[in-house]
């Protein structure tokens, strides 16, 4: 495997050779270097784990040797896919089983594309095969999941970048440099975050025989194993706690990160959080229907609230977060930014930038979040810059690790009723031996948790 770290003098000897990732970006995104020979994999090809990797090959010439997935459907269409939009025109190899793909490619970089309760042990056993990772969220499903991905990253010494895009998304780029660093806002002490779509499934689909192209014993892994009732794929595991952090930790991971990214937040002092199903109680989904959390700050409280029913507080921005000052109100969505000053001032506004002419092939593929592909894009870019030039990630694993335990730490907090103040050093809820123990799932056999207590 290529070795893409550098000493610090050889960094520095080089550094004005190299272009810096904003004059990527400037010259229309191309990348030059080692990433243009990268050996690169995917696990879970379903509908996010492709997009992920058509934006890698968009912006850098990697080839792309091998996927994995456990419904044989999937690997057979990304498999044919990946193929016509490589250079080589190879089909990569396919597996069943991401494991037997590990141990027979050495791999540069890994994207981690699959349900959520199988982030963690695939993305420490593709560090462990010597991979770099973009992981997407949330990053584990306990908090202790969480921790032992960032000692792994740290212990390999690999990059790994979150699929926490917000980071990376042009007109919030925008907002940080114009708005927040520029102290428009003035002193920060409230902020509001959101998530109205009504997307909890929560319906009652009879029990059926699992298909034959789907491993279904594969797909569970360490989760419960619950009755087969039709396809997981499309969001029907999304709804349930078994696979997942509810609401919270899908939607709300994204506003709290984007939040914290902009005010340059760590951990929070302390978390609570109420909730439950409160309205739609017909079907077998078990996350939430309606949330409020808090994440609490030295003088700042981060508040967050989801329904999935009624309607949105503000039509216009039914996903966001808003941060209010004592000199103004920065209103944020993946859409677009607002900002509002108090008394005299001017409101600065910016829409969500596409790149349909730079990347007119975004127009033709199924699915696409066009509102997102620049900023997965230009995530990819940094990953890149900082597997080549060793640096972090601008959503580097603790970063992820931080916003996903936030979450799951809520939810624990509306399950036992009471708040929590975590101890991320001793791995503790402080003076709560109950939530300690929540802090770690038990897994199903012969799965093994990676948290070492």
């Amino acid at each position: 495997m290529a070795d893409f770290n550098l000493n610090r003098r050889q960094f520095i000897q080089g550094a004005t050779a190299v272009l810096t990732l904003s004059a990527l970006q400037a010259k229309g995104l191309s990348f030059t270097g080692t990433a243009k020979n990268m050996r690169v994999a995917l696990i879970g090809a379903g509908w996010y784990g492709k997009s992920d990797l058509f934006r890698l090959m968009q912006v850098s010439d990697v080839q792309v040797v091998a996927i994995s997935d456990v419904d044989s459907n999937h690997l057979q269409e990304a498999g044919k896919l990946i193929s016509e939009r490589q250079i080589s025109r190879k089909v990569p190899a396919l597996y069943k089983d991401y494991r037997k793909m590990l141990a027979n490619h050495q791999l540069d970089l890994v994207l981690i594309g699959t349900p959520d309760h199988w982030h963690t042990l695939q993305a420490i056993d593709a560090m462990r095969a010597g991979a770099h990772l973009y992981l997407q969220k949330p990053v584990s499903i306990d908090v202790l999941e969480g921790a032992a991905i960032l000692s792994a990253a740290r212990k390999y010494n690999k990059k790994v970048q979150v699929g926490t895009q917000r980071r990376s998304t042009p007109h919030l780029i925008d907002a940080k440099k114009r708005v927040i660093d520029q102290g428009l806002l003035g002193k920060i002490s409230h902020v509001e975050m959101c998530c109205y779509y009504h997307m909890r499934m929560n319906g009652n689909p009879l029990l059926e025989r699992v298909p034959d192209f789907l491993d279904y014993d594969l797909w569970t892994g360490p989760a419960p194993l619950r009755p087969y009732d039709g396809l997981p794929h499309g969001g029907w595991w999304r709804t349930f706690m078994e696979y997942g952090n509810g609401i919270t930790g899908d939607m709300g991971m994204h506003m709290f990160d984007a939040v914290r990214w902009l005010l340059q937040l760590k951990w929070p002092k302390k978390i609570s959080a109420t909730g439950g199903i409160y309205v739609q109680k017909e079907g077998k989904s078990t996350i939430a229907d309606t949330q409020t959390a808090i994440f609490e700050y030295d003088d700042l409280n981060c508040v967050w609230q989801h329904r999935t029913w009624g309607t949105p507080a503000d039509p216009e921005y039914p996903w966001a977060f808003i941060i209010y000052g004592d000199k103004g109100t920065l209103k944020g969505s993946v859409m677009k930014y607002e900002f509002i000053p108090i008394g005299k001032g001017d409101r600065i506004l910016q829409d969500v930038v596409y790149e349909k002419e730079k990347f007119p092939e975004d127009l033709k593929e199924p699915r696409i979040e066009l509102h997102t592909a620049p900023a997965t894009r230009r995530h990819m870019l940094d990953l890149l810059s900082a597997i080549e030039h060793d640096h972090l990630p601008v959503a580097d694993i603790e970063e992820g690790y931080i916003s996903t335990a936030s979450c799951i730490l809520a939810n624990l907090s509306m399950q036992l009723n009471r708040p929590l103040v975590y101890d991320p050093q001793k791995k503790i809820c402080v003076d709560d031996p109950e939530a300690t123990k929540l802090l770690r799932k038990s897994y199903r056999a012969p799965w093994q948790h990676p948290y070492r207590i």
